[in-house]
């Protein structure tokens, strides 16, 4: 296999623009867990995977999350189309990244309700890019799931297609031929915090 390149040029993209809409209308971006933001745990496991810079995708009530949670030095992208679902977040990022001083050679996507994905699924993820045409997805048992990372020359396909809350499902079912699956279920739990009874996740 082709040396990778990482760390050094693998950004995060944390998606955390979601109203929680079937959780009552709290952002999960809010949700307290081991005591702080659940956004920042989020963060925290994106950098300690090898990430670096973490950007991160605010909407619903940005300016509470921003007082709240600690995300110093992470760039942050506020999406005032956050209701339109994930897609639009996700094309707010990819714009964010390719505006970067420095931009990344690669973005691992990752979203902030899945507490189950640590940073040990996050670095064997980072570890099978190999350049920026690499398309990476996190398997679990044979489902594919986040994180996902994708290199730059994907992001203009990408922000093409993602639509709604698909995000870049369209795109990556469309080249699907070209995604290195990368098993994690010994290591992580993709399992999302969604309804009220999946709050149990959260310690």
């Amino acid at each position: 296999m082709a040396e990778s390149l990482y760390p050094a040029r693998i950004a995060g993209l944390l998606l955390a623009a979601g109203g929680g809409r079937r959780l009552g209308g709290q952002p999960k971006a809010l949700l307290s867990h081991r005591g702080r933001p659940l956004v920042e745990h989020a963060v925290r496991t994106l950098r300690a995977g090898g990430c670096g810079p973490v950007l991160v995708v605010l909407g619903a009530q940005a300016d509470t999350v921003q007082e709240k949670a600690d995300l110093g030095g992470c760039p942050l992208v506020v999406n005032p189309d956050w209701q339109q679902g994930m897609g639009c977040s996700l094309r707010a990022g990819l714009r964010a990244a390719a505006a970067l001083e420095s931009p990344p050679d690669g973005l691992l996507v990752a979203l902030t309700d899945q507490p189950g994905i640590g940073p040990e699924a996050v670095a064997r993820v980072l570890h099978a890019f190999t350049s920026p045409a690499s398309l990476v997805m996190a398997s679990y048992e044979g489902r594919r799931d986040h994180p996902v990372l994708i290199g730059s020359e994907h992001w203009k396909g990408v922000a093409a297609t993602a639509a709604g809350d698909q995000g870049a499902r369209r795109y990556l079912r469309e080249h699907s031929g070209r995604i290195t699956l990368v098993e994690c279920a010994d290591v992580a739990d993709p399992a999302d915090i969604d309804t009220p009874e999946d709050l149990v996740r959260l310690d």
